[in-house]
């Protein structure tokens, strides 16, 4: 009997088990587990990251003004040199490109396909892939262990001379500021033509837009890239995010976020169109952001004294109509007092002529 009371009681156990919702027998697969420790390692070291170098708080999405500007960066200029230089890494000393190839390389950050209209998206849908990207791009890679890595000789870090950047001017009613901050970065291959490549003439490259990147994903490593700003202060005292903040570059505009979605090149056909339009957005920009608080310029400081001599002119030639008014108004006062006098001459001497006494000659009775 204790037996089967034994037996019955360990089939009623292991029906009960059975009997389990799926959801708590499920097992988590070894690969799987490795990936959710590797991203929640991966998302460890970014926060840790952000903790150690903070960055400027991201663009409020409600803002009541904004205008987004596409901006062509020549690394050639010297404005925009600290991000082309040094072209081969030196020792910790690395370009832009080449730290953003890395980045991405490892997995760190992630880019975005170039679309053929030229604007970003940030969709799970329009993540690029390592592999394809480079194989694309005829980039030397090795791959070791499903580990993709690319020699440093072979990250075209010389050709990417070029950056395409995406900058939002924006009025922030909360603190009542206004700002321009770096949205997202694009690194622009510039491609000599294979057929061209003889005459070895200038402008015979072609650009080709690698991936875009939102730079909101970067700043945190960028805040400690450090980079020489300065020819004549050697002293790395600034990193790439503050270069970026601080809207060190010079870039050209090329585009602008429009109900048309049209580039400039579209409706300015001319070298000189062009000029005057990205002038005229310039323009605008700096006026916007004067007219808020109205900033003084030195045409208002010329026009404030020019209006304040006016005022006094005004003032001065009032005033001599005034006294002039009173001159003329004492002198017809008196002119008129004399007359009235004169008037009034006769007459007393008609009343004092009048008040004689009268003589009256009567006849006497007889």
């Amino acid at each position: 009997m204790k037996r089967i009371c034994i037996l019955i009681t360990v089939l009623a156990c292991s029906l009960g088990s059975n009997a389990q919702p799926a959801k708590r027998r499920t097992v988590t697969p070894t690969s799987t587990k490795a990936a959710t420790t590797q991203k929640a390692a991966a998302e460890k070291t970014a926060d840790r990251a952000a903790l150690s170098f903070p960055t400027s708080a991201e663009m409020p999405e409600d803002v009541v003004w904004r205008r987004d500007i596409y901006r062509q960066l020549d690394l050639l200029k010297d404005a925009n040199a600290p991000l082309y230089y040094p072209v081969e890494p030196r020792g910790k000393e690395q370009n832009l490109f080449t730290y953003l190839f890395r980045l991405f390389i490892s997995g760190r950050i992630n880019a975005y396909n170039y679309k053929l209209d030229g604007n970003e998206s940030f969709d799970e849908k329009d993540k690029a892939n390592v592999k394809e990207l480079l194989e694309r791009y005829r980039i030397y890679y090795e791959e070791q262990g499903g580990r993709i890595t690319v020699p440093e000789s072979d990250i075209p870090s010389a050709q990417v001379t070029r950056f395409y950047m995406k900058e939002s001017c924006y009025f922030d009613q909360r603190s009542a500021t206004y700002k321009t901050r770096v949205t997202a970065l694009c690194p622009v291959l510039m491609e000599g033509d294979e057929f061209e490549s003889i005459d070895n003439e200038p402008g015979t490259a072609t650009p080709k837009p690698l991936f875009w990147i939102k730079y909101d994903d970067v700043a945190q490593y960028l805040s400690r890239m450090p980079v020489m700003a300065s020819n004549f202060n050697n002293v790395t005292n600034m990193t790439v995010d503050d270069y970026f903040t601080m809207n060190r570059y010079e870039g050209k505009i090329y585009k602008t976020n429009n109900l048309q979605g049209r580039v400039l090149a579209n409706y300015a056909k001319t070298d000189s169109a062009m000029t005057a339009e990205q002038k005229r957005i310039e323009q605008q920009l700096v006026d916007f952001e004067n007219s808020i608080w109205h900033a003084p310029t030195a045409a208002d400081s010329t026009a404030s004294v020019d209006a304040d001599a006016k005022a006094a002119e005004k003032k001065a030639t009032r005033r001599s109509k005034s006294e002039a008014s009173s001159k003329e108004q004492k002198s017809e006062k008196s002119s008129s007092t004399r007359r009235s006098s004169a008037a009034k001459e006769p007459k007393q001497a008609k009343v004092s002529s009048g008040s004689a006494p009268r003589v009256s000659a009567r006849r006497q009775r007889r």
